[in-house]
């Protein structure tokens, strides 16, 4: 099935802004955005919501901005917006317009100034802990700050001079003025302003007062005309925030926040402070290790931007938290290239396979199809020698019960070939076979033989013709579907999510491939041409997918 044939499932936000629609709420239009911290690379969990909030827009003729939030500028870097910039075009989508939280930090800080002189905001000197302590308890309300009573001409002194960077980092911090007995704890006097002597990537060392994100995100919104904010759940109990900010401020426009379930994928884990810890201490090559959930690891491991965006409309949009199955994301790439990607033999642990009765020096060569079902996407030459190559494991001295493939005394057919009889086997001084000699029978080539039936078929290359590869055969990061259940989440990786095979043969077809192709070896997987490592004459190849779910129990 094409991943592209899907129908477009409806959900809870659809409904949503299908309703405000025909209630023209707001005036017909939908406008939502894309709003990543620039601090690290985007991972799967963000392809959700991008694809959630790009879609929406493109379903209702709307727009959708991409906008950084650059208010942290110690953890964020040019190097991540360009990162995150190239992962959503890679997914296939265009902004409305690409925007930064730090483009409105003057008309953040006079918004503050306004909320200051309505007796809405104050400056407090109390500590980052003192104030954590006196926040209370969800049983427990919260204690005022004495600097809570502070005259509104006095507030606009020090956040004046706060600005001015008069003071030292955290000796003021600029808060919300709502209550501190509020059951919602995001609602006892929540720090909107703190300063901060960092260079900013983009405002240089203009400001030394940095607004925090609940305060900056709402406003951030309202300034751009967005209706339909959506954000993952654990911002539910932020949203009388949100909509405080708004109303104190009397902004044109009052987005509607929505929150919707965050995506748990598992055999893995989303956080950047864990994924970052698995690239510093090299449990991975790097952000884009095609183990890794990052989009930039998918797109490197073979992944294509219609089997994501198939996935994220699969799993759906809910308002409940629930765990969705690495296999679901596994299908809908197998789905993908089998239906899209062209066939090649690859021989990924070589056997060295003698004709003899095939004359030396001669060589034949077949067009193949490169799709079996579709005809269009027309044949390469393989060629047939007298050397060949096989799969260590399509031969067998002791053979298991059902075991259709070659054995000695036994015969084969050759892919797209002819018939094979193993003769005998050569065997080097440690016992381990190095090479089989076996004939062919010349009148079985696209036909089968004359009263006897071959059962087994084996996907092979010509030595002569073939050339060496190096095949990574990447498999999932964790052995236990919630690392994070485990006492250290590092305890779960699995030892064997990489096995790298560096004698493989591999048709003359692939030698060439561009960086990113993908292909079926046939017999053994999905692959791609490593977009980093491989060279023209030094082939790379990663595993994208195993032809079957390995895992499934």
């Amino acid at each position: 099935m094409s991943t592209t044939e899907n129908p477009v499932q409806s959900n809870f936000i659809r409904q949503i802004v299908a309703a405000d629609l025909a209630s023209n709420k707001h005036n017909g239009k939908v406008a939502t955005r894309f709003p990543p911290e620039p601090n690290g690379f985007l991972h799967i969990g963000h392809a959700k919501s991008i694809c959630l909030n790009f879609t929406i827009a493109e379903e209702n003729n709307g727009t959708c901005n991409l906008r950084f939030d650059d208010t942290n500028p110690e953890k964020e870097s040019v190097e991540f917006m360009e990162a995150i910039e190239r992962d959503v075009h890679w997914l296939g989508f265009q902004w409305a317009g690409k925007y930064h939280a730090s483009d409105y930090f003057e008309q953040l800080y006079q918004y503050a100034i306004q909320l200051i002189k309505s007796g809405d905001a104050y400056v407090d000197s109390s500590s980052a802990e003192q104030i954590r302590l006196d926040r209370g308890t969800l049983t427990e309300p919260g204690r005022e700050s004495p600097d809570r009573k502070r005259s509104i001409e006095e507030n606009l002194d020090l956040f004046q001079r706060m600005r001015d960077g008069e003071f030292a980092d955290g000796h003021y911090v600029l808060r919300a003025k709502i209550d501190m007995a509020s059951p919602n704890i995001n609602m006892r006097d929540p720090t909107i302003y703190r300063i901060r002597r960092v260079h900013h990537q983009r405002t240089g060392d203009d400001w030394c007062i940095y607004p925090m994100y609940d305060y900056t995100h709402c406003i951030s919104d309202a300034i751009e005309g967005i209706t339909h904010s959506l954000c993952t759940l654990e911002f539910e109990d932020h949203r009388p925030l949100y909509d405080w900010v708004l109303d104190k401020l009397q902004t044109p426009c009052h987005p509607q926040q929505i929150e919707f379930a965050r995506l748990q994928l598992e055999y893995a884990v989303m956080s950047k402070r864990k994924l970052n810890q698995l690239v510093i201490e090299k449990h991975v090559s790097g952000w884009d290790d095609p183990r890794m959930p990052t989009i930039a690891g998918l797109r490197r491991a073979g992944y294509t931007p219609a089997s994501i965006r198939d996935f994220c409309e699969r799993i759906g949009v809910t308002k409940k938290d629930s765990w969705i199955k690495m296999g679901v994301l596994e299908s809908c790439i197998r789905e993908d290239l089998n239906e899209n990607a062209p066939r090649r033999m690859a021989v990924l642990n070589p056997l060295r396979v003698v004709i003899e009765n095939y004359a030396d020096g001669a060589t034949e060569d077949y067009q193949i199809a490169n799709h079996p079902q579709k005809p269009e996407m027309g044949a390469r030459k393989v060629s047939f020698g007298k050397v060949l190559y096989i799969e260590q494991d399509d031969f067998a001295e002791v053979p298991p019960k059902k075991f259709k493939r070659l054995v000695e005394g036994g015969e084969v057919r050759l892919r797209g070939s002819y018939v094979i009889k193993c003769e005998r086997m050569i065997k080097d001084e440690s016992g381990n076979i190095i090479e089989l000699r076996c004939s062919y029978d010349p009148d079985t080539l696209g036909k089968n033989p004359e009263g006897r039936k071959v059962k087994g078929v084996i996907h092979w290359v010509s030595a002569e013709h073939s050339v060496p590869a190096e095949v990574r055969l990447y498999d999932r990061l964790f052995k236990a579907p919630n690392p994070d259940a485990e006492a250290h989440f590092l305890d779960a990786l699995n030892p064997d999510s990489l096995e790298v095979l560096t004698d493989c043969r591999i048709e003359a077809s692939l030698a060439d491939a561009e960086p990113q192709s993908r292909f079926q070896f046939e017999r053994t997987g999905y692959f791609c041409v490593d977009s980093i490592d491989s060279k023209p004459g030094k082939p790379v190849f990663n595993r994208t997918v195993t032809l079957r779910d390995t895992w499934a129990r």
